[in-house]
């Protein structure tokens, strides 16, 4: 089912939005207007969507066939009543939002008002550029809408150069929560590598970790807890203590009045590999107590 060619209202000119609303004025929408409040909206609102007026909510909303809600999460509940309180929305009017936490319950005000309601959510991090748009090909997008509207959900994904994924409504949470876990926290520990390379003198640590993090993410992509290597899955207790050791030491040198949290969370997802580690339960204690040892407060060092 291909959506027919649609007047389009992008409210939250942000990474997603912006480029979302690219994506789709490439395959022949009409981008009504967009939103934007932050000089950084704007601006990216300008680079890929030039010629576009900034509009109000109420004037894209007057004037959309399909508003394209990309906001955060805790805006998009009391964006959609405010929209449904104002008594604009026609009948038919296709609402999109882009949340991967939310279903369409979070648009239940202007369903009621008349409104066909969709959740569509790239499963993709978004840098707000136009190399996103070649990255949104192949891209998996979770999709939930009442059965009758998942064929339209389904031809917007297809329209992005996605795929898309049917996802309960009660699943989103959990949906939402993997992906953030995965994308979010591997930032984290990037960043927190690169900080212990960079306080040993090596110029670029990004290049440095490039190696060996493309193939451990290509091996757990592929083969799961299977291709967890390390000294916690072999059982070298002493290499995780002077490991613990080494990182006290980096938290407790690095910018006064911050304390570091690398430490922390070695010692967090060392004990998440020891849980998937098939070790002798002697060996798993060792490491266990180590893991867990509280260390001394700066006061007691």
């Amino acid at each position: 089912m291909t959506p027919p060619r649609l007047g389009i209202g992008v409210i939250g000119a942000g990474r997603v939005g912006a480029v979302l609303g690219a994506a789709l004025r490439a395959e022949g929408h009409a981008i009504t207007g967009a939103y934007a409040v932050s000089d950084s909206s704007r601006d990216r609102a300008a680079a890929l969507l030039p010629g576009v007026p900034l509009l109000d909510v109420p004037a894209l909303v007057e004037r959309s066939e399909m508003l394209l809600l990309a906001v955060p999460d805790d805006q998009l509940a009391p964006l959609a009543a405010g929209i449904a309180a104002t008594g604009m929305v026609p009948g038919g009017q296709l609402v999109v939002h882009t949340s991967g936490r939310y279903g369409t319950a979070v648009l239940a005000p202007l369903a009621r008002a008349g409104s066909a309601t969709l959740a569509l959510h790239p499963a993709m991090t978004f840098t707000g550029t136009r190399s996103d748009l070649a990255r949104l090909i192949g891209c998996p997008m979770g999709i939930t809408a009442p059965p009758a509207l998942l064929p339209i959900a389904a031809a917007l994904a297809v329209e992005l150069g996605g795929e898309s994924v049917v996802i309960a409504e009660g699943d989103r949470p959990l949906y939402h929560a993997g992906l953030a876990h995965a994308a979010n926290h591997l930032v984290v520990l990037v960043d927190q590598a690169r900080e212990a390379l960079s306080r040993l003198g090596i110029e670029d640590p990004g290049a440095y970790l490039r190696p060996l993090l493309e193939a451990a993410l290509d091996e757990s992509l592929r083969h799961g807890a299977t291709a967890l290597t390390g000294p916690v899955v072999r059982g070298d207790a002493g290499t995780v203590g002077a490991h613990l050791d080494a990182l006290a030491d980096l938290d407790a040198t690095g910018t006064p009045g911050e304390p570091g949290d690398v430490s922390d969370t070695y010692r967090a997802l060392a004990l998440a590999a020891l849980s998937r580690a098939r070790l002798p339960e002697d060996t798993r204690q060792r490491i266990r107590v180590l893991l867990e040892a509280q260390p001394p407060r700066e006061d007691e060092a």
